[in-house]
């Protein structure tokens, strides 16, 4: 018993040294490369939902900037479904018709061209990621789950409490924060591929957004950091399309939880009531 009370005044002091020592690690390092400042989305929270003006927004900025160079492997029909930017079916099929689709093979074995429809997904710009890199110098990640899959450590004790279902915890927005601090993280007018965010600083990206370069038809300004948020908003839609249903299911979820066990209490109580405790 001694050995083990030893041992866990051990345990408890190594882990109050580790939790003194974070934060002034993480403000060291913070000194070169600081965390993003957490931005206010439409879509956090548990009761968050896009912002289908945004939305439009952000993939106007994908098309006419980010589409060049970066994939989107996500189903142009995707446009159209809710808890989306609110395309239209229409508007969908007049869109994919800007594409052309490398298709087939036909009947006589041979693979030809057709303009784009619906079901299919964005067309790539580069054949494959070695194409890419031979022109561009890098393969550009493909963007389809960017959103999701870019983060950055929060540090303790913040990650602990990120995923918790309480009010103003949960924080399931890193990746639209990092994108969001990227694209505005071009400080240094001198070197084009200087980031204030990116790890080591150097990104092999050049910054890619300018005021004016996209024009807005809803009178949204046209600046660097509005583009850079409603794009950082659009590819976390495409990361998880399905993020308004998937809440409202949850909070379904947790309704009839809630329900249940209350029935279950009072079913206890009255099988219960009768027997001597």
């Amino acid at each position: 018993m001694a050995f083990m009370k030893k041992f866990g005044l051990a345990a408890a002091a190594v882990i109050g040294l580790v939790a003194l020592s974070t934060p002034s690690l993480r403000a060291a390092e913070g000194a070169e490369e600081p965390q993003p400042t957490r931005q206010n989305w439409t879509f956090a929270g548990v009761f968050g939902t896009f912002d289908k003006a945004q939305l439009k927004r952000g993939f106007q900025v994908y098309k006419e900037v980010c589409s060049s160079c970066h994939a989107l492997h996500i189903p142009m029909r995707t446009l159209a479904q809710p808890g989306g930017p609110g395309f239209t079916e229409d508007e969908v099929k007049a869109l994919a018709a800007t594409y052309t689709v490398h298709d087939g093979p036909n009947m006589q074995g041979e693979m030809f061209d057709r303009p784009g429809r619906p079901a299919d997904y964005f067309p790539a710009p580069f054949a494959n990621p070695e194409a890419a890199a031979a022109a561009l110098g890098a393969a550009p990640p493909d963007m389809s789950l960017l959103g999701k899959s870019i983060k950055y450590e929060r540090g303790f004790p913040k990650f602990l409490w990120d995923p918790l279902p309480l009010p103003g915890a949960v924080y399931q927005e890193v990746g639209p924060d990092l994108i969001y601090a990227i694209l505005n993280g071009y400080t240094h007018d001198d070197d084009p591929n200087w980031n204030l965010y990116f790890p080591g600083h150097k990104i092999a990206m050049p910054k890619p957004l300018t005021d004016g370069q996209v024009q807005y038809k809803d009178g949204a300004p046209a600046t660097v950091q509005q583009y850079a948020k409603d794009v950082s908003a659009f590819l976390f839609w495409a990361s998880e399309p399905n993020m308004e249903y998937r809440k409202l299911i949850g909070r379904r979820v947790l309704v009839f939880l809630l329900v249940f066990a209350v029935l279950l209490y009072f079913t206890k109580k009255r099988i219960w009531a009768d027997v001597a405790h």
